[in-house]
């Protein structure tokens, strides 16, 4: 396999990760069976929220290796390879942090021994689905600049 196809096959198992994560953080909430996504044949498992919840904490996990096993790559290039971070390249960083950060957090919270004020869970819970809308805007954004679609 050469190179070039294993980056081709590393980015897309990256991104149907992301997109399960994407898929059981909203799952967690009750929209699957409030607009009967649930209720389609093999959807089923979609409103059981503690499948879900487990399923995210599981792909959290991988996540979690996947990001430290890069950055350990990464690291390894030394300074030459934190010249290649273009500005984009930096946010996109920023919130993938804030992403982790935050979703430590839940998890943190969600442990019987340790509590948070009802006005800092109430930030992180928003915080956590809001870096990832910013995350999915900036990816979009990124692909339409690659694109040509914006001149700049």
């Amino acid at each position: 396999m050469s190179k070039q196809s294993k980056a081709i096959w590393s980015k897309n198992l990256f991104n149907l990760l992301v997109f399960a994560l994407l898929f059981t953080g909203l799952a967690q909430m009750p929209i699957f069976k409030r607009y009967y996504l649930a209720d389609i044949p093999g959807f089923a498992w979609t409103s059981d929220f503690y499948l879900n919840h487990i399923l995210h904490y599981i792909l959290a996990t991988i996540l979690l290796f996947w990001i430290f096993f890069r950055l350990g790559k990464f690291l390894r290039q030394g300074q030459r390879g934190i010249k290649t971070i273009s500005p984009f390249g930096w946010a996109k960083i920023f919130i993938w942090a804030g992403i982790i950060i935050t979703g430590i957090l839940r998890v943190l919270k969600n442990q019987p021994n340790i509590f948070f004020s009802p006005e800092t869970t109430m930030f992180i819970d928003w915080t956590h689905p809001g870096l990832v809308i910013i995350l999915g805007l900036a990816a979009l954004l990124g692909k339409f600049l690659r694109q040509g679609y914006f001149k700049g």
